[in-house]
């Protein structure tokens, strides 16, 4: 790969602009016999708790025609053991690591994030808001403004490290969510999470899934994502990282065009684990290809 791939996403130097997805790489030390780590442009870990999650019952994963529906329930061995137990070998692996935070309140987030403030080797968080606030009913952060700027300004207060805030596609806009992320404190947003989905026996007239609902990912909701990574990249200023349905390097270069600073490859690392390393390099294929110098000057160059 060439220095054609060289970019940085809130100050942070990424060596390419093809990160693996949280929830899709583990913490990442488990790739590492498998995968040249320091080739990746950056490690969003699975996404951390405060106290350790066993999650949803299984079957878990359900395979579709074009992607996969996801219940795993953010199983997790919780803050303070990654810090412990994952982190100091992931702080040899050559790649800035971005930790991905959630919680069922604004006190759980907090307690995470400050945890994480006392360790070294973190690049940025990316905080998954598309969780159900226990303190308010079941409403969701990721589809409420005003609930989650409450949030994100609150996480930025104890956040000396960039904070991405990572949005859910289940909005009827996108554009109000990813403003309110923004005028929050948020140096960026990453979209799309996982869209809610079903998948059903039609002989045992049950869910496929044991909880029942699950996030559908892969390529089957690409072109949903791209539109949706475009319209958020028009309402804010703050850089955006998309993600959605990547599967090549054609896909890498379609969300940077859309307005996309990075992106993140998720789903195709279940069949292929060295997925991003493969989309980078034929990202910068495609640069050479179109003489495009630097694949920052694809960013945001669709012309509608």
């Amino acid at each position: 790969m060439s220095s054609r791939l060289a970019t940085s996403l809130c100050g942070i130097p990424l060596k390419n602009p093809v990160l693996a997805a949280s929830g899709t790489y583990a913490y990442g030390v488990e790739f590492a016999d498998l995968v040249d780590l320091s080739a990746l442009g950056g490690i969003v870990v699975k996404g951390l708790s405060k106290e350790p999650i066993a999650g949803n019952p299984p079957p878990r994963v359900w395979e579709t025609e074009a992607g996969m529906i996801n219940s795993i329930g953010l199983q997790n061995i919780g803050v303070r053991a990654f810090v412990a137990e994952k982190l100091p070998a992931l702080r040899a692996c050559g790649t800035p690591i971005f930790a991905n935070v959630f919680g069922y309140k604004q006190q759980d987030y907090l307690e995470v994030a400050r945890v994480l403030e006392d360790a070294e080797g973190i690049a940025a968080y990316e905080l998954n808001v598309s969780c159900p606030n226990t303190d308010h009913g079941g409403m969701f952060f990721s589809a409420e403004p005003g609930l989650l700027a409450d949030l994100v300004s609150d996480v930025r207060k104890v956040a000396k490290r960039p904070l991405i805030v990572k949005l859910s596609p289940n909005v009827a806009q996108i554009q109000p969510i990813a403003k309110a992320a923004e005028d929050a404190g948020a140096d960026a947003i990453s979209l799309v999470n996982t869209f809610i989905a079903l998948a059903i026996d039609i002989h045992t007239r049950k869910a496929q899934l044991g909880k029942g609902f699950g996030g559908l990912s892969g390529p089957g909701i690409k072109p949903i994502a791209l539109r949706m990574v475009y319209e958020a990249a028009q309402s804010v200023k703050i850089p955006v990282v998309g993600l959605g349905g990547i599967a090549s390097g054609t896909d890498a270069a379609e969300f940077m065009i859309a307005g996309a600073t990075a992106v993140e490859v998720g789903t195709a690392n279940f069949w292929d684990p060295a997925s991003p390393i493969r989309i980078a390099k034929e990202l910068d294929a495609i640069l050479a290809k179109e003489n495009v110098a630097r694949a920052s000057d694809l960013v945001g160059t669709l012309k509608l």
